[in-house]
């Protein structure tokens, strides 16, 4: 059992989506099943297999939220002057600016500029504080990222 970090949010999307995968998703498969077992022989039957695969991966899925949610440790907001998980982290790199939130592995998603606090940039800037250069490997070289601000 390894620690889940999610945010009260986050946590919250997981309890609906596990809940929609019991209520709803499982009444698709059921009629998936009743329907292929209706066709008879299930030994050569390929819609029968087919449904106990999406069965099968259902609940592997539903497992998995399970366990996600009864290992979530929920991140409190933390007002110390240090890049903690739940920060929001405003960076300078290049000519650039960006602000990312730190957050789990659940949560992160690049695109929404909500970063693991297991990637390398997330890593690097970990307990640093405002003013703090980082660097951070990357294929094409590293890059040095300057802390601005820490929410």
């Amino acid at each position: 059992m390894s620690e889940k970090y999610l945010t009260k949010e986050g946590l919250e999307k997981l309890k609906i989506e596990i809940e929609r995968l019991k209520k709803e998703e499982r009444i698709k498969v059921a009629k998936l099943l009743e329907e292929a077992i209706s066709f008879g022989d299930l030994s050569e039957n390929a819609a029968y297999d087919e449904a106990k695969e999406a069965q099968a991966l259902l609940e592997g899925k539903i497992a998995s939220l399970e366990n996600t949610i009864n290992n979530a440790i929920i991140i409190k907001e933390s007002d110390n002057g240090f890049v903690n998980i739940g920060s929001t982290v405003t960076v300078k790199w290049k000519d650039k600016e960006d602000t990312f939130s730190i957050v789990g592995e659940e949560e992160s998603n690049p695109i929404e500029k909500r970063i693991s606090f297991k990637s390398p940039l997330g890593k690097a800037l970990l307990q640093k504080s405002k003013g703090a250069k980082v660097s951070v490997k990357t294929p094409s070289g590293d890059i040095e990222y300057l802390i601005l601000e820490i929410k």
